[in-house]
């Protein structure tokens, strides 16, 4: 988040700029910063990097956000259902 707010384009920027509207939806502040193709732009940063493992490295970077999507989600539905 700290990445993304200071507008630094990182792959960790990049993956909170794709999980942006869950991870706010979720409940967490996100920092409302602009980034036109965060998907494209993030295997970009990683072809650059290592062509060769780009695919798999972006595909489990993905994995792992969306597990942490869900995470927060479930952890949302938990606080509310002991609230009511």
């Amino acid at each position: 988040m700290g990445d993304l707010a200071a507008g630094r384009e990182t792959a960790a920027a990049l993956l909170v700029a794709i999980g942006a509207d869950r991870i706010r939806a979720a409940g967490m502040t996100v920092p409302s910063v602009a980034i036109a193709d965060p998907e494209h732009r993030l295997y970009a940063k990683l072809a650059a990097r290592n062509p060769r493992t780009a695919h798999g490295e972006y595909n489990a970077l993905v994995r792992r956000l969306v597990s942490f999507e869900r995470a927060l989600e479930h952890r949302r539905r938990r606080r509310k259902d002991r609230a009511d």
